[in-house]
């Protein structure tokens, strides 16, 4: 196993959409016979056919990874002498497909340029066709009978190993998405019982309610009783935004924690009384250093509660 290439993203790759697939490429049982009659034509020269594939690939893909790791490079030509083999093999059920399905995650999370993929798998297609000539050097019919017949299974290959190239991208992108909003509303625990949310840059409700939906997760982990919101590097905080806040603060309260709320800025507390946002259930104190001044304060009013009980 290489980087856990070995396991295919999710796709929307069913036994029926496969089956959608042959019927829209015309792949018909008299194709499979002739593709099976390839066999020497597609395996005994299969390395000839990986190096067209990826020495084309090396001369158009300048931004991937897969040049520049020799183990994902070993990976990809693994796979790409196995998808020659069980091209001509028979059998093109779930096997079949999820072989592909490798194939597509190993060149989606290379970052693989979908443009380079698809010429290198033209070159490919033309090695293959070479050798399928040979077969039949007196006959051209039975040549192109043939070659029609493997470029429809090659085709829906390249559906297949496409859609999941795709899907492994708009995965990754998604979760470097989550990444960024995870570092941009980090919860720190300064001390037992006591966490600190900076917050900086623009909060817009859907990063409100990620903060919101991050805070809570951390209060209960770490079974906190006070949190320091600070809000220093906000500059601008709408009406939605600020509700969402009161809302948070009521939530963490309902999860025994209090929230000091820090660093409000004069022009953002004048757009929110222009607004008319009902702040009267928000404890607000001017700096960091008040708010956990504030925060110490009560934790140690927690602690003489907990002495007396």
């Amino acid at each position: 196993m290489t980087d856990g290439y070995n396991t295919p993203p999710a796709a929307q790759l069913t036994d029926a959409e496969v089956e959608r697939r042959r019927r829209v490429f015309g792949l018909t049982a008299e194709d499979l016979a002739r593709i099976a009659e390839l066999r020497s034509a597609v395996v005994d020269h299969r390395a000839e056919h990986t190096a067209a594939f990826f020495d084309h690939l090396a001369r158009v893909d300048e931004g991937g990874d897969l040049f520049r790791r020799p183990e994902l490079l070993d990976e990809a030509r693994r796979l790409k002498e196995e998808h020659m083999v069980s091209l001509v093999s028979g059998d093109y059920g779930r096997a079949y497909i999820e072989q592909r399905a490798r194939l597509g995650a190993l060149f989606g999370r290379a970052r693989i340029d979908m443009r380079g993929f698809l010429s290198a798998f033209q070159m490919l297609i033309g090695s293959i066709v070479r050798r399928v000539a040979e077969l039949h050097p007196t006959d051209t019919v039975a040549a192109m009978d043939r070659v029609v017949s493997i470029r429809k299974l090659l085709f829906l290959d390249i559906s297949i190993i496409q859609d999941v190239m795709i899907a492994e991208r708009e995965q990754m992108i998604l979760n470097q998405q989550e990444a960024i909003r995870e570092l941009s509303t980090p919860t720190l625990q300064l001390r037992d019982r006591l966490l600190i949310l900076p917050i900086i840059g623009l909060l817009d409700s859907f990063r409100a309610k990620q903060l919101t939906e991050n805070l809570l997760r951390s209060i209960r982990d770490r079974r906190a009783k006070v949190v320091v919101m600070d809000i220093t590097g906000v500059a601008t905080v709408d009406s939605k935004v600020a509700n969402h806040l009161i809302q948070t603060v009521a939530a963490a309260r309902l999860m025994g924690a209090q929230v000091i709320i820090t660093g409000l800025a004069a022009e953002v507390a004048q757009s929110l009384v222009t607004l008319g946002v009902d702040l009267t259930d928000l404890n607000t104190v001017g700096d960091l250093q008040g708010g956990l001044e504030e925060a110490e304060r009560l934790l140690g009013l927690e602690t003489r509660r907990i002495g007396s009980a």
